[in-house]
């Protein structure tokens, strides 16, 4: 039904399915609980930065979620869901606060909050029957996003509400101009690599060995393989 299934993403040419997957649900409370966490994340940054940046990270970090599941998981798994493309959200919020870090007050709480929900939300990934793949594929590929599309002009030492009155418009300091284009090198030298080890049918453990465990821990309680 569109889920992303590697053996049909390689050798039955369905790349669609990396796109495909991030709307479907493995059920009503699947769906719910991503629908949530959509409406308690993405609000806040539409507000800010608009639909369609936002839309973009969002579309963006499913499909690198996405990529990053079908080259680890290969065929021993589907997967369906957005949490990629909501890992990909906060991912875009922590690399925005790093970027416009002098503009904001509060910054220890609002980096230490925002690292223990990733934290947290990646461990529960380990966990059986979840794609942490997708959701490390999503995180980093919105994290780089949000340096390529979240920047914003700064004064440099004030809240925008606290800004004086000057016809002098904000700039941009070195230092965004070069997370900016580190990440956006770093983004499309990622796709392209993951794309081409994909589509060559590429296995991602080999090269990883101890990969498979960033996906689920077995315990006595329940098994990996399953």
């Amino acid at each position: 039904m569109g889920a992303l299934d590697w053996n049909k993403i390689v050798h039955q040419h369905q790349g669609w399915r990396l796109i495909s997957c991030i709307w479907l649900h493995a059920g009503l409370i699947h769906l719910v609980v991503n629908m949530l966490s959509l409406l308690f994340i993405g609000i806040r940054l539409e507000q800010q930065f608009g639909f369609v940046r936002i839309g973009a990270i969002y579309l963006l970090s499913g499909f690198g979620g996405s990529v990053l599941s079908a080259l680890f998981l290969r065929n021993n798994y589907i997967s369906v869901g957005a949490s990629g493309a909501l890992f990909g959200l906060l991912g875009s919020m922590l690399s925005e606060l790093l970027m416009n870090w002098t503009i904001y007050s509060n910054k220890a709480a609002a980096i230490i909050t925002l690292l223990f929900i990733i934290a947290l939300n990646l461990a529960i990934g380990i966990l059986p029957h979840a794609d942490n793949f997708a959701h490390i594929g999503g995180f980093a590929t919105g994290f780089l996003l949000g340096f390529v599309l979240l920047a914003r002009p700064q004064f440099g030492w004030m809240e925008r509400h606290e800004l004086p009155q000057t016809s002098q418009p904000p700039k941009y300091k070195a230092y965004q101009y070069v997370l900016w284009v580190v990440a956006l090198v770093l983004l499309l030298v990622g796709f392209v690599i993951t794309l081409v080890m994909l589509f060559q049918g590429k296995n991602g453990n080999d090269g990883c060995r101890w990969c498979h465990y960033l996906n689920c821990v077995p315990t006595s309680k329940w098994k990996c393989n399953t």
